[in-house]
């Protein structure tokens, strides 16, 4: 637990530093929004550092995230730790997938000084092939949306970072952006990997008793395939090479076996992401994915950091950071999650407190 207060520290430490150094200017005005939407304070505006590229002449940092009504506190909150903790903020793009357009309005107001780019996912290009998880959060169309990145963003972004709605960026992302995708031959997909982890458990006992199906994972003379687990909460897509490759398609394919054969997984989107990419990407340091701070998918129960430098945290798992401690039930990193929530009914529960 101690090391969890020295990161809430440092993390506190970093925001000022960069904040004088990008020279925000600090907000005054909430955001007004409905009343039955969430409203949050308006964001300081974030200005490139000293050692940026001249506007337009740097380039471009893509990062794409969805935007749900239930996760958006979540969305805000990382949006505005990644512009808190790069040094080039201006050269930051968004790309959101949103269920409904007024999700994106709440971004907007919250950060006028961005432009970021919207697409409305429709749910029922995916909502048919959707299988029953362990979560019901996790059988949600747009926790699918990532699969059709490739075929939704424009054809001049050829990379993005994608990441979900519960991480937090204590690091400047410019480094997760520059890792080397060309090496080794070229990837489609960089992300931290976990060769360690028993990888068995994210499939069903029918999928690895089936000779047909677990071979896929089966290494021989000529595969040199090996499964090892990586989170897709955090991944770096070279987007020419998946649309070259059909991964969406090759993605969609393992769901067809998982809804209309035999039940191979119980995880959402994960396993088949897993099943056609794990052992082929190309691996990031750990530092870039600190998960399962969430705890698991049936209790959420409170998880410590694990050792190590850290440059993003993953509330992966049942527990959310905003409902424990609006709840005032959090773990003890969820206070490392706090210093990024803008959700106005918290900072007014801070301050009666």
């Amino acid at each position: 637990m101690a090391s969890s207060w020295a990161l809430l520290a440092a993390v506190l430490l970093t925001t000022h530093a960069v904040a004088a150094v990008s020279g925000t200017r600090a907000a005054a005005d909430a955001t007004r929004l409905p009343s039955s939407e969430p409203g949050f304070r308006e964001a300081p505006a974030f200005r490139n550092g000293d050692g940026c590229p001249p506007r337009g002449a740097g380039e471009r940092v893509h990062i794409a995230m969805t935007l749900d009504a239930n996760y958006l506190r979540g969305t805000v909150a990382a949006v505005f730790s990644i512009l808190q903790h790069t040094a080039c903020p201006e050269d930051v793009s968004f790309h959101f997938l949103a269920a409904r357009r007024r999700d994106a309005d709440a971004v907007r107001a919250t950060f006028p000084y961005l432009d970021p780019s919207v697409y409305i996912f429709d749910p029922a290009r995916v909502s048919g092939r959707i299988s029953r998880s362990v979560r019901h959060a996790l059988d949600q169309p747009l926790n699918y949306a990532r699969i059709y990145l490739a075929d939704t963003l424009p054809r001049a972004v050829r990379r993005v970072i994608y990441l979900d709605s519960d991480v937090v960026v204590v690091d400047d992302v410019r480094k997760l952006w520059s890792v080397d995708l060309d090496a080794g031959g070229g990837h489609v997909v960089a992300a931290p990997e976990y060769c360690h982890t028993n990888f068995t458990k994210y499939f069903t006992d029918a999928f690895w008793s089936d000779p047909r199906l677990s071979a896929t994972f089966r290494q021989g003379p000529h595969r040199r395939r090996r499964p090892c687990y990586f989170n897709t909460g955090v991944m770096v897509i070279d987007v020419a090479r998946w649309r070259a490759g059909g991964y969406s398609r090759r993605v969609e394919e393992w769901m067809a076996v998982q809804k209309e054969e035999k039940r191979i997984y119980s995880l959402g989107s994960l396993p088949p992401f897993l099943l056609v990419l794990a052992g082929e990407i190309m691996p990031v340091d750990h530092r870039w994915n600190q998960h399962g701070l969430g705890g698991d998918n049936a209790e959420g129960r409170c998880r410590s950091l694990h050792p190590g430098p850290i440059s993003l945290l993953h509330w992966s798992g049942k527990g959310k950071p905003w409902l424990r401690l609006d709840t005032r039930k959090p773990c003890t990193v969820d206070y490392l999650w706090e210093p990024y929530d803008l959700y106005k009914a918290a900072a007014a529960t801070a301050i009666e407190e």
